[in-house]
């Protein structure tokens, strides 16, 4: 892992950007003894850099001492896109611009995504977890589709917050069933872009005995600022 750039931000938060390989990513830490870690997995098509994520991700590390990282995810932020991910994108347009069913185009952007990115999220956290300022357990926020398929195959991720604001496709949610890790569920209630029943019926599949529903009124991009604080001290509990 290459460290591309350091500063240290007026919230006392150490942000560095880094590389490995293709894979372009963001750390923020706060303090020198070790930290848990969370990966912050954006929903496709988002930067790193996001500015809700950034948020997010400095208050986790300035208030609870958490550490977090972000990749963009391939086809996404600083990534190229390929002739795929291109025509995949366009066919999504096109079939929203003309009313049609759209579940077939997201599921050609989604899976691929879940194919690629698991991998990379499994090598980052090798290299980060080499860090001394790093240590203890890990934990997943972010795009539930990606953190379904890392709850089943990374062993020391040990707690998952999900946003049920992007497509999961089928194989996910079947894979769904098999997640035992303590789990919070956060979904807006009026989410102008996903179907409400898909997101309860995709709660109930989940199979961990510790799961809990976060459910606010307002549309996607509504989520209250106090879920910043919950989502911490879910990790809090259960990382530290």
């Amino acid at each position: 892992m290459r460290l591309t750039s350091e500063r240290r931000l007026d919230d006392g938060v150490l942000e560095r950007e880094f590389t490995l390989g293709e894979i372009p990513g963001v750390l923020w830490t706060s303090g020198s003894a070790p930290a848990p870690l969370i990966l912050s997995g954006h929903n496709g098509g988002l930067h790193k850099r996001e500015p809700r994520l950034v948020a997010r991700a400095r208050h986790y590390a300035a208030r609870y001492g958490l550490a977090v990282a972000a990749i963009d995810h391939p086809g996404s932020g600083d990534r190229p896109r390929s002739t795929a991910d291109e025509q995949s994108r366009a066919d999504l347009r096109r079939a929203m611009q003309a009313g049609e069913p759209i579940d077939e185009f997201l599921d050609a952007i989604v899976a691929p995504m879940v194919e690629k990115a698991v991998p990379e999220w499994r090598t980052i956290l090798d290299a980060l977890l080499a860090l001394p300022e790093i240590g203890g357990s890990v934990g997943y926020a972010g795009m539930t589709a990606i953190g379904i398929r890392l709850a089943l195959l990374e062993p020391r991720i040990k707690a998952a917050g999900f946003f049920a604001g992007g497509f999961v496709p089928d194989a996910q949610r079947e894979e769904a069933r098999r997640v035992a890790i303590p789990l919070q569920f956060l979904m807006q209630w009026d989410d102008e872009g996903n179907d409400r029943q898909l997101a309860l019926d995709l709660f109930d599949a989940f199979g961990t005995k510790e799961k809990t529903l976060h459910a606010n009124l307002g549309g996607h991009a509504g989520t209250p600022w106090f879920e910043v604080d919950d989502g911490a001290r879910f990790f809090a509990r259960h990382l530290t």
